[in-house]
């Protein structure tokens, strides 16, 4: 049995995110699903927040509620890579969530792209384990959501490109015939959980929505770090803000 044998629509879970986290009353039907401990700093200076649930992932992991344009909107903090946020998505989903709005930071595979550059995945090139759980076997995932999200985004005069992405779980595998081969395929960002979160949600039948922004660069004779790791607060208070907007959208 080899990972392309694993998807198995048939046979019953044994184990079910709805046994962990069931139903809540009032649980917002919109959630945004992002990484950095500095988003959740400048969330509490942004506007007034409540915790309507948490995470046991390790260590709690609160899901706060907000009003953001007269709607009711769900955030909470995901884990970096597929396996930590396709479990939190299915949890977010059992408690209520209908559509799901990931973002996060990628690197680009074509230097033109600047740091901080909105990004939305068209298709996922599915280089790592989780999709294979919940889609049959293929190299890519497509994201109808883009489309919709493309019409918000130009509906807030944001300037984004649109594009395939290469999901991968071995962040320190990323080598240089394999950055070759998938921007070959159309590919101008990499990142770890889009093709797993897209899977999930699919299977689910929810709608997932993602949006990136460009930080490092793979595109080149060596890696480019750029902004990685030195992101100002005002920037995450700026992508913040886009998803608060794009989430009131949905």
């Amino acid at each position: 049995m080899s990972l392309f044998d694993t998807f198995d629509p048939d046979s019953p879970e044994i184990i079910f995110a709805a046994s962990h986290h069931p139903p809540l009353e009032g649980f917002p039907e919109t959630i945004v699903i992002t990484f950095q401990d500095e988003t959740f700093r400048v969330l509490e200076q942004l506007c007034p927040t409540e915790v309507v649930a948490k995470h046991h992932a390790g260590r709690d992991i609160p899901i706060y509620r907000l009003n953001w344009n007269g709607r009711s909107i769900g955030i909470c903090q995901t884990l970096l890579g597929g396996p930590g946020t396709a479990g939190l998505l299915e949890e977010a989903l059992a408690m209520g969530a209908k559509k799901v709005l990931l973002y996060g930071s990628c690197g680009v595979l074509d230097s033109a792209l600047v740091a901080g550059h909105f990004i939305l995945p068209t298709a996922a090139y599915r280089d790592e384990g989780v999709s294979y759980h919940y889609l049959p076997v293929g190299d890519y995932v497509d994201i109808p959501t883009a489309e919709r999200l493309g019409e918000i985004f130009d509906g807030l005069n944001l300037p984004y490109v649109k594009g395939r992405v290469w999901t991968t779980d071995a962040f320190y595998r990323e080598t240089r015939n394999n950055m070759a081969k998938r921007k070959a395929d159309g590919c101008v960002a990499v990142d770890m959980e889009c093709a797993s979160a897209m899977a999930v949600g699919q299977f689910r039948g929810a709608e997932v929505y993602q949006f990136l922004y460009a930080e490092d660069s793979l595109d080149g004779d060596a890696w480019d770090r750029r902004t990685m790791g030195a992101v100002p607060a005002s920037s995450y208070e700026k992508y913040l803000r886009v998803a608060l907007e794009a989430a009131s959208r949905l």
